[in-house]
């Protein structure tokens, strides 16, 4: 596969296969990408299940958060991961024990090497992008709307 170019009807397949997601790397503070990525999914009615050992026993956005892939309590068609290309390889490791088919390795995360695993293992890989984003582009939601519509605008109104 070219990881550097994924047609718009492979992430398309994906987004509309998938039904739970595992986020490896989920935060409990609002602020973070992680977070509002969670929520954003959740709202168009995906059941991500958080992973993080440092959150385990705790709740997330009204989820349980696990310290591990292999804690979870049922299965998940996707693996999102939100922490560094280095960790990534770990995480695909762990995603393909863990019988998902999907791994995500989120913006500015690559690992050739764990894709290649992966994919040997018969998981689709997608790297250095974000399924909130990609579902945002593809069903419309995210476009020019409030940029490139005049209503906001760094120039000034006459007459105002």
């Amino acid at each position: 596969m070219d990881h550097d170019n994924y047609p718009d009807d492979l992430i398309r397949k994906i987004l509309r296969a998938t039904k739970t997601i595992a986020m490896v790397g989920s935060s409990a503070q609002w602020i973070r990408p992680s977070y509002f990525a969670m929520k954003y999914l959740q709202r168009k009615g995906y059941r991500i299940i958080p992973v993080n050992p440092k959150e385990a026993g705790n709740t997330i956005l009204g989820e349980a958060v696990y310290g591990r892939l292999a804690d979870l309590p049922e299965p998940v068609d996707m693996v999102d991961i939100f922490r560094n290309s280095e960790a990534a390889g770990g995480i695909a490791d762990e995603a393909i024990d863990a019988g998902a088919k999907v791994v995500w390795m989120q913006l500015g995360v690559r690992n050739d090497a764990a894709a290649e695993r992966a994919e040997a293992a018969g998981l689709t890989v997608i790297m250095n992008l974000c399924p909130k984003i990609e579902y945002g582009r593809l069903s419309g939601e995210i476009g020019w709307m409030g940029i490139n519509t005049g209503i906001i605008s760094s120039k000034r109104r006459s007459g105002i």
